[in-house]
């Protein structure tokens, strides 16, 4: 039977069996030989981003052809009957397609790590902020259509309750670059103050004098984890990248490890959380003038 599997899981179980073919020494020809299945198949399997559902039996025929222990094949099994039943899948036609894998690693992660370099995290804006930020992105779109957008983002702030730990590191610019009215902006940053005294949410600051470290950061990204000593196969690690119109998803470990140095060059450089609430409200009292 196939399974309609999240992105979260899907990772889960491509790693998993990627980590038990290189264990086993084996290439993915041979282990689609062993499994009776074709290269494409264990390719597919081994991945992620592929939608196409998997099927229970040819998980559990790839793991076994990679010498999974019964433990590791149950556990894979387990996962891949897991659906996918976040509150996403119910407002799919608000929230973007490039927003539908990120929400679903959200749900699952430990922490959430994030360079703001042009705009205020989703996951800390207010619907006012959102509204004006989708009014002038979409302005062919019906008012039913932006506010269904704002609710989708809105719904996703939900995931800050559960156990997340949000860190962003914000740059100075995006607190003074005015999204809606001077009183939006006002209302948005006295929200950022306000998050970042929650111990569960780091919010610093990047000052305008550090542009040269600010580059180095390049665009706006994500970086999305979980660690599990204990067990490895329900760890998670992922980077998101908003580009144009798409997103892009990176999980190779060469990759995370590149954006999490990145990410750590940019909180070391970036004022302490307590200086960057006077900077924050420096900025708030601007645009109350």
């Amino acid at each position: 039977m196939a399974r309609s599997v999240g992105p979260a899981g899907r990772m889960r179980i491509g790693r998993a069996l990627g980590a038990l073919r290189e264990r086993a020494g084996l290439t993915q020809a041979q282990v689609a030989a062993a499994a009776s299945v074709s290269v494409g198949t264990v390719n597919r399997y081994e991945g992620w981003q592929d939608r196409a559902a998997l099927r229970i039996p040819t998980v559990r025929a790839i793991a076994d052809a990679c010498g999974a222990s019964d433990e590791e094949r149950e556990e894979l099994v387990r996962v891949a009957s897991t659906h996918d039943e976040g509150w996403w899948l119910e407002t799919a036609a608000a929230l973007p397609e490039i927003l539908s894998p990120l929400v679903s690693f959200e749900s699952y992660a430990a922490y959430e790590h994030v360079w703001a370099n042009q705009l205020i995290p989703g996951l800390l804006q207010t619907p006012a902020y959102a509204l004006a930020l989708h009014q002038a992105a979409h302005p062919r779109s019906d008012a039913d259509t932006i506010r269904a957008t704002v609710d989708a983002r809105m719904r996703r702030q939900d995931v800050l309750g559960a156990d997340l730990h949000l860190w962003v590191v914000l740059k100075e610019a995006v607190l003074r670059d005015r999204v809606g009215s001077g009183a939006v902006m006002a209302e948005q940053i006295g929200h950022l103050i306000d998050a970042s005294r929650e111990p569960h949410i780091t919010v610093q600051v990047l000052p305008r004098e550090a542009g040269h470290v600010a580059g180095a950061g390049g665009g706006h990204f994500v970086i999305l984890g979980r660690e599990d000593t204990a067990d490895p196969m329900a760890s998670m690690s992922v980077v998101y990248l908003e580009l144009h119109h798409r997103g892009l998803y990176l999980d190779a470990a060469a990759d995370v490890r590149e954006y999490r140095m990145i990410f750590d060059h940019l909180r070391s450089e970036a004022a302490s959380a307590a200086h960057s609430r006077t900077l924050m409200d420096h900025a708030r009292q601007e645009h109350t003038r």
